[in-house]
């Protein structure tokens, strides 16, 4: 789902319960943490009572008083080892769940995203990806790993302690729950608000980290374009953006968390002030009423622990629905539930396409292609020309399903390609993008993402294939070298050749070729495109690029303008009329 598109609000442990497939296999966990909750706050519990005894018995004994009294304080001290280790237990337990839920909630997130087609991508930002990824998580992780059990905590104390205070006095117990009746209203027309603007405060963070991402990456154009002054106002203009958010957003929590503890300890001081009058007039015992009021101080610290856990809760409920929307985004290109199998031919792949119609999702009322049919044997190479926006890149994306047609169809080996599995499909294409991806790895693991389990050996022939080897060899440690993030060690020739590189040592049978020799000089060139040469034998090999140049070689070259096919044959024959390539050679060449 786009990330602008707002969703409908869920109550708050509706949004929770979507966490429920992360933690269910954690069940034998969650049981041991539920123990260790009951023990430690029954043993919370145990205190009060334990006073009482003491002062009704312990203080008053005639004889013995000083036995009395040790034996219950030796009480005290083993409730106290007890309450200890439950805790402990309890927090060490409740921690391992948050850590380990986040983490397969990361993942899960993760992959969702790495399966989204490029169409998720035109509505959705990278850096909001990300904050929902870090931040949102984070929240999750402290609600599952600390504030909802705090919060069952404090409400077993919470109930415990009504129950024992109704033991203790039903009378100042009845007057307590009356006025503790009125602590509820607040807590459901704030609590609403909190988490409204809880989640608007998330989007302000996910906005400013979604620029920041952004800007990071284009740095140098920043920097040439003298646009640091302005980029520094855009960022400044989403963080206070964000931080107003976070203030109203601890202002409404501020006060439902100060009219909610006024509110309760009021009552309590009122009920206390009752009990002190009854124990004077003798109808309750100082043992009674002391008891009382550990169980009222309970009761209450219960309740200020339970608004502020909840408030936590209602931020998460914001922060696992923005991570819901990605875990339950499908994407708009999948494989099919039963694909079928795909054969590889020696020759090379066929590929046809068949009165194909594209409009991209973002442009719908332009098609970037129009009634396309084109054949290619296998083991054919076919150079696609013609200006920008042609439509020359949208063949490539389509024949690796980035998109699906909009009319048509594509056949790679007499099959449509919407029949085979996605990965079987991309798994006979290799690519040279023009714009080159260099990851923040060495020159080894970069050349070696063609094909992961690739010997250093293999790695390395590829390279030389590439006329890749030299410069790598002269770099400080090799092939071990980090390239630095998007490979700015490199000059954009090394990082094209570093492409090349990766794509032979995939060893396809249809080669996509975007560009794959516009970064280099001359002399480059020439060696590269002997390499390609040499790569391009026995696969079919589909080439983009505007230097006629590289375009000569191709067996056969198929001229693109406004989405359709205006001419097609080879070089020296369209050389030789006057439509769109003889044009566009006649410019390069006078050029």
């Amino acid at each position: 789902m786009p990330a602008d598109i707002p969703t409908p609000a869920r109550p708050a442990f509706g949004a929770l319960a979507r966490l429920w497939p992360f933690l269910a296999p954690y069940k034998r966990h969650m049981a041991l943490a539920f123990v260790y909750l009951v023990v430690s706050s029954a043993a919370t519990l145990v205190v009060p009572a334990a006073f009482k005894q003491m002062i009704d018995h312990g203080f008053t004994q005639g004889s013995g008083t000083t036995g009395g009294v040790n034996l219950y304080f030796l009480g005290l001290f083993g409730v106290s080892c007890v309450l200890a280790a439950a805790t402990a237990a309890r927090f060490y337990m409740v921690s391992w769940l948050g850590e380990r839920v986040v983490t397969d909630l990361r993942s899960a997130v993760y992959r969702r995203m790495l399966g989204q087609s490029r169409e998720f991508f035109e509505t959705t930002r990278t850096g909001e990806v990300l904050s929902r990824l870090t931040t949102d998580t984070t929240l999750v992780q402290t609600v599952v790993g600390s504030s909802l059990s705090l919060g069952l905590r404090s409400l077993f104390t919470f109930i415990g302690g009504m129950a024992m205070l109704a033991v203790t006095s039903a009378k100042l117990f009845l007057i307590t729950i009356g006025l503790l009746a009125l602590v509820v209203l607040p807590i459901v027309v704030l609590g609403r608000r909190v988490r409204k603007l809880s989640r608007d405060s998330q989007d302000r963070v996910a906005d400013a980290s979604a620029l920041a991402g952004e800007i990071l990456n284009a740095i140098p154009t920043v920097q040439a374009f003298t646009q640091e002054r302005y980029e520094e106002e855009r960022f400044d203009e989403r963080v206070e953006s964000g931080f107003r958010s976070a203030m109203r957003r601890t202002k409404s929590r501020a006060i439902l968390t100060t009219v909610v503890i006024t509110m309760v300890f009021g009552a309590i001081v009122f009920v206390l002030w009752l009990g002190a009058t009854a124990v004077i007039q003798g109808d309750m015992s100082a043992g009674a009423l002391a008891a009382f009021v550990l169980y009222a101080g309970l009761t209450a610290g219960s309740v200020g622990a339970m608004t502020e856990s909840w408030g936590d809760v209602l931020r998460a409920a914001g922060a696992t629905e923005r991570l819901t929307e990605l875990l339950d985004a499908s994407s708009f290109v999948a494989s099919p539930a039963d694909p079928v199998p795909l054969t590889i031919e020696p020759q090379g792949a066929t590929v046809a396409f068949e009165g194909v119609t594209f409009n991209y999702p973002s442009r719908p009322d332009h098609a970037a292609l129009e009634d396309i049919t084109l054949h290619i044997a296998g083991g054919e190479s076919v150079a696609l020309v013609g200006p920008s926006g042609a439509g020359k890149s949208t063949m490539f994306q389509l024949l690796l399903r980035f998109y699906d047609v909009t009319r048509g169809e594509i056949r790679i080996n007499g099959l449509g390609i919407e029949s085979l599995s996605l990965e079987a499909l991309r798994d006979m294409i290799g690519i040279v993008p023009q714009d080159t991806v260099i990851f923040s790895a060495d020159a080894m693991s970069n050349i070696r993402y063609g094909k992961r389990d690739a010997t250093d050996d293999e790695v390395i022939a590829a390279a030389r294939a590439a006329q890749a080897h030299e410069f790598i060899e002269r770099l400080p440690d090799g092939y071990k070298t980090f390239l630095g993030e998007r490979g700015v060690r490199l000059s954009g020739g090394q990082r094209q050749r570093i492409a090349i590189a990766r794509a032979i040592l995939k060893n396809p049978p249809l080669l996509l070729l975007d560009e794959a020799t516009s970064a280099l000089d001359a002399e480059s060139e020439f060696l590269v495109q002997r390499a390609l040469d040499t790569a391009m034998r026995g696969r079919t090999t589909l080439i983009i690029a505007h230097r006629f140049s590289t375009v000569q070689r191709a067996d056969r070259i198929v001229a693109f303008e406004d989405g359709r096919i205006v001419e097609t044959g080879t070089h020296a024959e369209l050389l030789a009329g006057s439509g769109l390539y003889a044009r566009l050679a006649k410019l390069q060449f006078a050029a």
